[in-house]
């Protein structure tokens, strides 16, 4: 019998950020295949686009093992997924930089909430942190490095 409750915990979380994938994948394509992102000065330490989509997958599925305070879980959830149509979508860098900040912080909220409940949920949540952190910067790297630039 299948565990509906297993199951939903670990596409639930990982939806928005699938959907994300599947409508920017077309929308970010420019004349000749070449992607607006490609053409954005990026740190040396960028991974290949090809990581994101497996990091996040782990992360998100790796979450759902706590005890989740589910008003912090959804906030930083909701804003996690409007991280991607802010920066592909309106290619406002600026504004990129500014949500990802606080969903950092949301993020941030939702771990030490976690910790209280449940040592090992807190636990959890580091890497989500040490990926944001790390999202974070090459956000910040890449609004500073290429402006307002829309295409």
């Amino acid at each position: 019998m299948a565990n509906w409750a297993a199951i939903g915990s670990v596409i639930l979380p990982n939806a928005g950020g699938w959907a994300n994938g599947l409508y920017f994948a077309g929308q970010i394509r420019k004349e000749g295949g070449k992607a607006w992102y490609d053409d954005l000065k990026k740190p040396s330490w960028n991974p290949p686009k090809w990581v994101f989509g497996p990091a996040w997958t782990v992360l998100y599925s790796g979450m759902d093992d706590a005890v989740l305070p589910l008003s912090l879980y959804g906030a930083q959830l909701a804003l996690n997924w409007a991280w991607t149509p802010i920066f592909f979508g309106l290619k406002d860098l600026k504004l990129a930089f500014i949500e990802i900040s606080v969903l950092s912080g949301a993020a941030i909220a939702t771990t030490v909430s976690f910790y209280c409940v449940s040592r090992n949920a807190g636990a959890l949540m580091l890497p989500y942190l040490g990926w944001l952190a790390y999202a974070s910067s090459l956000s910040y790297y890449i609004w500073k490095n290429n402006g307002d630039k829309k295409e």
